[in-house]
């Protein structure tokens, strides 16, 4: 909104101009945003459950013990954050900020009333599996469309130059519905420790902020070989946005966590992550760069394969970070390991970048 009304002015408001310099206000109108409402919205979500997440009976004891009685739904405030600074910094006359955003924010609503019914009815079991895998399809398949209708049906292929495959509509709809479903789910299934996704998040959307950034200019994506996306790099100031919105979420997430951001956060989050690679043409990176969320999604199902197929399970406990909790690994040090991890696969692909 502010470049809408300010970056056709001189003088200092030439500033509105640059990308980097939105996307820097954006993150730090996020952070304030949080600071600011941050009490406020923990007060409001502890005062209206009175016993906070219902903690899983066949989770670790720790969390029995530690975690019950903490309120929920701390998504909110990463949403409310991210969606006031992008409205106030990025172009809101660009498609690809209204997709990402709007795929956010849905999935963002599935997950909040998903919370909604696990609070109120006091059990870890909220909306139905099918009926959320099917709304959150319909909502990656209409963003899958809508991209279509503003670029080619085409993907980028990791360490091919000028290279994108290109995809009949029938298959592209329903790759982008895996990628964008896929990244949702996978983040929520992370979200089991404090601020154990926050972070990996925050690496990601740094990572993919400057992919969207190179991808949207017509010299850097020819310099590096990569797909070139008219209009793309205004998601760096969104990318901004979900780096300030969740490390101002982070400052009240820290062990041991004032409030959780339940699936109201974790499937907007990865919603949010799967969209913006879909608009830059690198969903495979998502793979490499998501990688501890990938991790975890396929602990998940080695574990239920495992047990159905041979009657064992392979994992103490799945996802993997509760198998390593199961070993005796305090929580922070698997929090700050799953980090550093996350950080060395994010370096790893934007490396991938180059090799082309």
């Amino acid at each position: 909104m502010l470049y809408y009304f300010l970056a056709d002015q001189e003088g200092i408001f030439n500033l509105f101009r640059y990308l980097t310099f939105r996307t820097g206000g954006a993150v730090l109108t996020a952070l304030v945003i949080c600071f600011i409402f941050g009490p406020k919205i923990i007060r409001a979500l502890r005062s209206k459950q009175k016993k906070g997440q219902p903690i899983r009976a066949d989770g670790p004891e720790s969390h029995i013990i530690n975690k019950a009685g903490t309120p929920t739904m701390g998504g909110f405030m990463i949403l409310l954050a991210l969606s006031v600074s992008t409205l106030l910094w990025a172009d809101i006359s660009n498609p690809y900020v209204w997709i990402v955003l709007s795929v956010t924010l849905s999935f963002g609503a599935i997950g909040f009333y998903d919370d909604y019914k696990k609070v109120t009815k006091q059990t870890s079991e909220g909306l139905s599996g099918k009926v959320k895998f099917v709304i959150e399809c319909a909502i990656a398949g209409l963003a899958g469309y809508a991209l279509m209708e503003l670029s080619d049906p085409s993907i980028g292929v990791p360490g091919l130059k000028d290279f994108t495959l290109s995809m009949l509509p029938i298959l592209y709809i329903p790759f982008i519905m895996l990628v964008v479903v896929g990244a949702a789910n996978s983040v929520n299934l992370t979200d089991g420790l404090d601020g154990l996704a926050t972070m990996p998040v925050v690496i990601a959307a740094s990572a993919f902020g400057l992919i969207a950034y190179i991808v949207g200019n017509t010299v850097l994506s020819g310099y590096l070989g990569v797909p070139y996306v008219a209009g793309s790099g205004e998601l760096a100031v969104f990318c901004g946005a979900l780096i300030g919105a969740c490390l101002g979420f982070l400052w009240f997430n820290a062990p041991p966590a004032m409030v959780f951001m339940g699936d109201t956060g974790s499937l907007a989050l990865g919603g949010a992550l799967g969209s913006i690679a879909a608009v830059t043409k690198h969903e495979i990176i998502l793979a490499v760069i998501g990688g501890i969320f990938v991790l975890e999604t396929v602990s998940v199902i080695v574990q239920v394969l495992s047990f159905k197929l041979t009657g064992k399970r392979v994992f103490r406990m799945a996802p993997i970070h509760h198998h390593f909790e199961q070993k005796g690994w305090a929580e922070p040090t698997i929090v700050i390991r799953f980090w550093i991890i996350s950080l060395i696969l994010a370096l790893v692909g934007l490396a991938s970048l180059k090799l082309r």
